[in-house]
């Protein structure tokens, strides 16, 4: 919209007091700032997913692509999509359906990785196999696409290391995170102030196990998160107490602080946190710890920023107290140090990387 062809010549008669000229002129100014505006406002991201094959597709669908989003979720846009799958009963079972229910939502649906990678700007990988974490992130790595890896990061160790290595080597932002490290809920505990120095930390939930991974990678990792968000780095050794419905992991941080999960295959019930300060202790709200909003707006900063919210490090270590979990119940609740187990992932992950 243009202002009045001769807005410029004005007439002799002119006077700034009186009001209808000064109306003209903010009307003028205020369509030239507004266009100014329009045009400087970048165009959404354009983001591929790689593995329709998880509840999370739909659900980061619905949020991104809602022509109402609000402003920390509406310069992402999820556009075309890889169904990927694997004979994990978890992938199977399910990816045809959640692709074409992301089909239906108006997502283009690819048949490789490479066709994605040429129609978009930032990467999902959401396959919830975490065995092929690491054949899907090299391509987008080498593209130089910004990388989100739903949980778990990958299917071992080894395999996340040698992601992180070959992203850093690259040059590629890549981050990797359980949704429940941004509720709400986990931010309030840590930011109380009546808890005084957080010291530990107790959290509970599911845990079923998929044959192949770790046993607390597939959904043990949503409860130890939680435990690295408020305590933060520096775990130093991981013990484990299992029984066929019940484990019972202990990390014991380099200053002496305990954090501890409790997961359980058939107690019905949610997940669970307790913060321990030296003033007071406080839980999270019962039902507070879900949802998706939270890691998407992370998400969402993290592609336009290309500053991860979580460090390749703690994401690693994250990774190596489950690791350690399992280490630990093969030697028979022995503790085992996220030292030795980071030592040895490393050494294979040498043999992971693209020459």
């Amino acid at each position: 919209m243009n202002c009045p062809a001769n807005a410029h010549a004005l007439p002799a008669s002119f006077s700034p007091s009186r009001p209808w000229w000064r109306h003209a002129v903010v009307a003028c100014l205020a369509l030239v700032v507004g266009a100014g505006l329009a045009s400087a406002a970048p165009a959404p991201l354009r983001a591929g997913m790689i593995g329709l094959d998880t509840s999370h597709v739909p659900a980061f669908v619905k949020l991104f692509n809602d022509p109402n989003a609000p402003a920390d979720l509406a310069g992402v846009r999820i556009v075309a999509g890889y169904p990927g799958g694997t004979d994990m009963p978890a992938s199977k079972n399910r990816v045809q359906k959640f692709t074409e229910t992301v089909r239906a939502a108006g997502v283009e649906i690819v048949d490789s990785i490479p066709k994605l990678l040429e129609k978009v700007d930032v990467v999902f990988i959401e396959s919830v196999d975490g065995r092929i974490h690491l054949q899907e992130a090299i391509p987008v790595i080498l593209a130089g696409k910004p990388l989100f890896i739903d949980k778990p990061a990958a299917g071992t160790l080894a395999d996340a290391v040698a992601i992180y290595e070959l992203a850093k080597k690259h040059n590629v932002p890549c981050f990797s995170s359980s949704s429940l490290r941004f509720t709400p809920a986990i931010a309030e505990l840590s930011k109380k102030a009546e808890l005084g120095r957080i010291v530990g930390a107790m959290s509970w939930g599911p845990c079923d196990y998929e044959p192949g991974t770790p046993d607390l990678f597939f959904y043990g990792i949503h409860g130890v998160e939680p435990l690295f968000a408020l305590l933060g780095r520096g775990c130093e050794s991981v013990t484990r107490v299992h029984t066929k419905d019940v484990d019972v992991v202990s990390g014991t941080w380099q200053d002496g602080r305990v954090a501890t999960y409790r997961g359980f295959r058939k107690v019905k019930g949610g997940f669970g946190l307790v913060a321990f300060g030296t003033e007071s202790f406080a839980p999270a709200a019962p039902g507070s710890l879900g949802g998706y909003r939270g890691l998407c707006v992370e998400i969402a900063r993290f592609f336009r920023t290309r500053q991860a919210p979580v460090s390749a490090e703690e994401t690693l270590e994250v990774l190596a107290f489950m690791e350690a979990a399992d280490e630990s119940k093969r030697q028979g609740g022995k503790a085992v140090t996220i030292a030795s187990v980071l030592a040895k992932a490393r050494t294979e992950a040498a043999g992971k990387l693209p020459r």
